[in-house]
């Protein structure tokens, strides 16, 4: 195995265990890397991202804007550049970070559009419909994505001892490995009680200690749980995108509607900072402009 092929094997482990990232994420950053590896290898002949260049990335991401790659993509790309420097730097192997003084290309933000309370609505009934093992877990994640506001990776990774019935709470193991507990409202106890039965007529269980399963056992997986929000949302919702990242704004957002403080909704989503849930606040104030225009005596709706 060649010195460059360990560091990736080194970083790779890195981001799964030290930085709790997933599957996905860590091929992602390696693809994005290996990417990297290809220019440098074509363009200047070397094999050794150690011994880049800014100039050299700078290179790069022209070639990538002439190829009309997204200014999103890039600075994905980059990002995975930069963490891999980082690493570099934290083992030793390198003493400067050639992105340092980099600045992200510019990006339009994206609207992420939640599901309103009426397709919350139909989307639970038609789940509700369902009895046998796979549509009772299919209910649960759906419901403990609307109810808790958890990450994709977070509910995957729930085992059983960290959800107790009796008490009604949930224990998350977040980003950076922090634990956050949080209450679980009736319907999801009961539906939890409903899959719980179910789950234990299952034979051959080959990951016991995770709550989440499949009908053959196995612990569920990133694409199966996008696919089931995915399936089900696309029978009750026109967006665009529906995705379990739409049901966590979807939380947030129907929290602020109803006047819950943004410092609770913070906590319960597990973010390090009030800013990161300030985004979500941008869809309650178009809620409370809606409501304000359509009472208030002077607006041109009552006019």
């Amino acid at each position: 195995m060649s010195v460059l092929n360990t560091e990736f094997s080194y970083f790779s482990e890195y981001l799964r265990h030290e930085k709790k990232y997933s599957e996905l994420t860590v091929k992602a950053y390696l693809t994005d890397l290996e990417g990297f590896l290809k220019f440098i290898t074509e363009e200047y002949g070397s094999e050794n991202i150690q011994e880049v260049n800014y100039s050299q990335i700078r290179r790069w991401i022209v070639m990538l804007v002439e190829a009309a790659i997204s200014n999103r993509s890039i600075n994905r790309k980059i990002s995975s550049l930069n963490s891999y420097f980082k690493f570099l730097i934290k083992i030793g192997t390198i003493e400067a970070n050639p992105l340092s003084k980099h600045k992200a290309l510019k990006t339009t933000k994206k609207v992420q559009i939640p599901f309103s309370q009426k397709e919350m609505a139909d989307v639970m009934e038609i789940l509700e419909s369902e009895t046998d093992f796979e549509g009772i877990r299919n209910r649960l994640i759906v419901e403990l994505f609307y109810a808790t506001g958890i990450r994709r990776i977070e509910l995957i990774q729930i085992k059983l001892k960290d959800i107790d019935l009796a008490n009604k709470t949930l224990k998350v193991l977040g980003k950076q490995n922090k634990e956050r507990f949080i209450p679980l409202i009736d319907t999801v106890v009961l539906t939890a009680k409903l899959y719980m039965e179910l789950r234990n007529t299952l034979e051959n269980i080959e990951h016991p200690e995770y709550l989440f399963l499949t009908k053959k056992g196995l612990k569920v997986y990133e694409t199966l749980v996008y696919r089931i929000i995915n399936e089900y949302f696309s029978k009750a919702s026109l967006k665009v995108k529906k995705s379990p990242h739409i049901l966590r704004h979807s939380f947030a957002t129907h929290l602020l509607n109803e006047g819950a403080d943004l410092n609770a909704v913070k906590e319960l989503l597990g973010h390090s900072s009030l800013a990161a849930t300030q985004v979500y606040t941008h869809n309650s104030i178009a809620e409370l402009k809606k409501v304000y225009e359509g009472a208030h005596p002077r607006s041109k709706n009552n006019t």
